[in-house]
């Protein structure tokens, strides 16, 4: 019988330990994408207690912090709502989820959770509703008293190099700018640049954030699609200058509607009166708008990432009471390759295609992303355009190893940019051990299945590239 979280945990071949023990396991981390606070990380925030750091709670504004992948174990489990997003006695809430959390076997949140704990509070034993509060309060002593656990120390602790937050391009990057003065910090954390409220014309509020946008640029109102175009130009510049490496699209699905800046300035205008938009409409703005940032991002050096094929905010009710990013979203089902398609060969027919990572939430669409790529790529880097790492609902082991194994069969794994954590959480670092165990296994198995041969020299360069190398030539990190 295996021990648990042993140092060979995740490691079922001799070829895989030790790939992982001599070449990943104590490489850097490039979190290239994530949603933690640069704020929280310039003012070295000390939390209170663990539940706070895990479970979360609102913020002033009445939004939550905190991590929704907890909250959707807790509800499985019959939590009630005030122990999960509500305002319970933060023990109580701790209590809870450890009781849910015991139920989550075969669930990579019970791996995480647990590797959080060993990794920066030294508990060995796994989390139980029996020993809860004495973990508890253990972890709360050195929450509170240990110098290495404040958000900086949590992050250097994690041996990370090089953060990606998600931002608004709104945003005065102000935090952003004090982190890059302070000489006590010893990692890079760099803003990414995230369009999504001005593409989504269709939602409640973009009228209202397209006065934001002209705000940010100096501007009373952007009364035209061109002035639209030219303030986000404006504001990727901004973001560059502020070392943005990378672009992000949280998209439903990705459309393709081309159509003259006319017909699209129309639809803007249609917006801005507060009218209703068909589909077609909504798509002709958002692919002008797409096409036109993709371009942008090519010459100024940056990274499109698309993230698609989730259907958010689901449960009505829940919807209402808590808000969006609480834990009600789910994987949509989408056709749009036809229209990946033909976006990529439109940037690619005047040399304006960005290096591009695609992300899908549904695990069907691996093959066919992965078969994408070889379609577009080029001289400038190896593998420019790449299939994102497996995202959100699929990042367990079984979806890690089925993208990768998608990746082996249609395009070069050895040059995959790697894990990310997409995350709120500032211990969420463990999931790099996570991915790095689980690619080590897969590829160890391989080797000793004789699919691959042992030459030592090619192992190392693949596993070393997955875990760190890719992502710092990707992203331009020794820059």
């Amino acid at each position: 019988m295996g021990q648990f979280l042993n140092e060979n945990f995740m490691l079922y071949n001799e070829t895989g330990r030790r790939l992982f023990h001599t070449y990943a396991e104590q490489l850097p981390i490039i979190d290239y994408h994530c949603h933690i606070s640069p704020q929280e990380i310039y003012e070295d925030r000390r939390f209170d207690n663990i539940s706070q750091i895990w479970l979360g709670g609102r913020n002033p504004d009445g939004t939550y912090f905190g991590d929704h992948y907890k909250w959707r174990v807790m509800r499985s489990n019959g939590t009630p709502e005030d122990l999960v997003t509500g305002e319970a006695d933060p023990l109580t809430k701790f209590k809870a989820f450890a009781k849910a959390l015991e139920m989550a076997i075969g669930n990579p949140m019970y791996h995480w959770c647990n590797l959080e704990l060993k990794k920066y509070f030294g508990v060995t034993e796994p989390l139980t509703e029996e020993n809860a509060e004495k973990i508890y309060n253990h972890c709360n002593d050195m929450l509170r008293h240990d110098p290495k656990m404040t958000v900086r120390g949590l992050i250097e602790q994690s041996n990370v190099r090089f953060v990606g937050t998600t931002d608004d391009p709104v945003d005065d990057l102000k935090w952003h700018e004090k982190i890059a003065a302070d000489p006590g910090v010893s990692f890079q954390v760099c803003p990414s640049f995230r369009p999504d409220k001005a593409i989504n014309i269709h939602r409640e509020g973009f009228a209202d954030y397209m006065k934001q946008l002209a705000q940010a640029v100096g501007k009373k109102s952007l009364d035209t699609m061109e002035d639209v175009l030219d303030a986000l130009d404006q504001r990727v510049s901004f973001f560059k200058g502020h070392g943005c490496r990378a672009t992000d699209h949280g998209l439903d699905y990705v459309m393709y509607r081309p159509c003259s800046m006319e017909e699209a300035n129309r639809v803007y205008q249609k917006a801005l009166k507060g009218e209703s938009l068909s589909d077609e409409e909504r798509e002709e703005y958002q692919t002008t708008l797409l096409t036109h940032l993709a371009r942008t991002y090519h010459r100024e050096g940056m990274v499109m990432e698309i993230h698609y094929s989730c259907l958010r905010n689901t449960n009505a009710r829940m919807f209402a009471a808590e808000g969006p990013d609480t834990g009600f979203d789910t994987i949509a089902q989408n056709d749009c390759i036809p229209a990946l398609a033909s976006l990529l060969s439109d940037l690619d027919e005047t040399n304006e295609l960005p290096r591009t990572i695609l992300f899908s939430l549904d695990a069907a669409d691996f093959d066919r992303i992965g078969a994408m790529l070889g379609c577009f790529q080029s001289e400038e880097i190896p593998s420019k355009i790449q299939m994102g790492a497996a995202w959100w609902f699929q990042d367990t082991r079984d979806g890690m190893e089925k993208q990768m194994k998608s990746l082996g069969n249609l395009g070069l794994l050895g040059n995959f940019v790697g894990m990310l954590t997409d995350s709120r959480s500032f211990l969420s670092y463990t999931r790099h051990d996570y991915f790095r165990r689980i690619a080590c296994n897969l590829i160890g198995e391989w080797v000793e299945k004789g699919e691959y041969p042992a030459i030592e020299s090619s192992l190392k360069k693949i596993v070393e590239g997955i875990s760190y190398y890719n992502a710092e030539r990707y992203f331009g990190i020794h820059e």
